[in-house]
């Protein structure tokens, strides 16, 4: 394990690891191969909850299934049941039903309330569910449940679309002398843009965490994390990202005012980050990841604003593909992002080389900025010199793969 500040990094970790989560997946028969489309994490205990959902006006029938379970149940869930390859989106009452049917069918297979179950469900808009397929995957889920690395592993498999690799991290600290756990597991490769995305991810820690904190984390934390990237600068009907406490690791309840909390929360926001990386990192037909940092805006709010509009360009991702250092793109894109920039004073670097000064063209070695380009991993840095603002975003360049794959989509 390797420290990182206030926590450590397990390699080896997965949503299984904080104590009280087993998990699992399996075949169901949604997508046309074999691979696993149908998951869930369950706990043993009621685990306090959290959740955020996609800002697109359309919200897939799922999300209103799990807004009710955490009103109903006091922000506390025991199973969070997910399937891939259908959406459940744009559905009708048909896929409203469906979805309260997907609850009611996951509550008998565990023996739960209704209220202690969340949905989510990702793939095809406009479909409806096959749901004796669905019904009958759910009554198969509690055999294939495990609290090792294999039921972890079967259900990052069964929650995957057009993604190339699972996403999963988990850190480990100290809480009032008890070792806690923090994990996730995410996915997410195409439709992928700030304020969430075709992006589903859970966080899993055994930490005692007030309701209210845990939220109120959720939401600060995917401000920073989830909410600054993009692949494509397409928000989906189906984002969800949910967090269950189990709290037995038996630690003093956490809350702001906590000696630990600060801790708690730099673990927390290196899992949510780790996950926005890995998604970024596995855009639709990505060969790089984007890393844009901006820094010297009015504020923290503006700089986000900035970094997320650069991270988003199609023109800048376009030249990131062809590992073309044309910089007017990047100061173009700071230019429209609608906030208050000196004209004269930003400077830009890729990598170390250096760009452009005081909004001035730099000399640099083309050759060196090519060879850096070709990198698995572009750093973008830009400084207005405009005030104390700094916000960091993740993408993904732009290629003829991402056409390819979401040409055909459907078929």
């Amino acid at each position: 394990m390797g420290v990182v500040s206030l926590f450590s990094v397990a390699p080896e970790g997965s949503v299984t690891s904080p104590k009280g989560f087993r998990a699992g997946g399996l075949h169901c028969g949604l997508k046309k191969t074999t691979r696993n489309d149908l998951g869930a994490i369950v706990c043993e205990v009621p685990a306090v909850a959290a959740a955020v959902y996609t800002t697109n006006v359309f919200q897939a029938a799922p999300l209103k299934v799990t807004r009710e379970s955490l009103a109903s149940g006091g922000r506390r869930l025991k199973a969070v049941v997910v399937n891939s390859g259908n959406a459940n989106a744009c559905t009708g009452q048909q896929g409203e039903a469906d979805a309260y049917a997907m609850r009611a069918a996951a509550a008998a297979a565990f023996g739960l309330a209704e209220h202690e179950v969340a949905v989510a469900s990702t793939g095809v808009i406009g479909e409806l569910l096959p749901m004796d397929r669905v019904e009958g995957g759910i009554a198969g889920l509690p055999g294939v449940l495990s609290g090792g690395d294999d039921g972890a592993e079967q259900f990052c498999q069964a929650i995957l679309t057009t993604d190339l690799v699972k996403k999963e991290v988990c850190v480990s600290l100290a809480v009032d002398g008890r070792e806690v756990r923090i994990a996730g597991a995410a996915k997410g490769s195409g439709m992928i843009h700030p304020n969430m995305a075709t992006m589903l991810a859970f966080v899993t820690t055994d930490a005692a965490v007030e309701p209210q904190a845990l939220q109120s984390l959720l939401g600060t934390t995917t401000d920073v994390t989830f909410n600054m990237i993009t692949v494509d600068g397409d928000t989906s009907t189906n984002d969800m990202l949910v967090a269950m406490a189990s709290g037995l690791a038996g630690n003093r309840e956490l809350a702001p005012g906590h000696p630990d909390w600060e801790a708690f929360a730099a673990g927390f926001r290196h899992v949510c980050q780790t996950l926005a990386q890995a998604i970024a990192r596995d855009g639709e037909g990505a060969t790089r990841l984007v890393e844009v940092t901006v820094e010297g805006a009015v504020t923290d709010a503006s700089a986000r604003a900035i970094a997320k509009t650069i991270v988003g360009s199609s023109l800048v991702k376009s030249a990131v593909f062809g590992a073309d250092a044309n910089w007017g793109r990047i100061i173009a894109a700071v230019g429209r992002a609608g906030e208050p920039v000196n004209p004269d004073t930003v400077d830009i670097r890729l990598g170390d080389i250096v760009v452009l000064a005081g909004s001035r063209p730099i000399p640099f070695d083309e050759e060196e900025a090519l060879a850096y380009l070709q990198g698995d991993t572009v750093a973008i840095h830009v400084d207005l010199h405009g005030g104390g603002g700094r916000a960091t975003a993740w993408g993904c360049d732009l290629t003829y793969d991402y056409v390819r794959i979401n040409a055909a989509y459907r078929t």
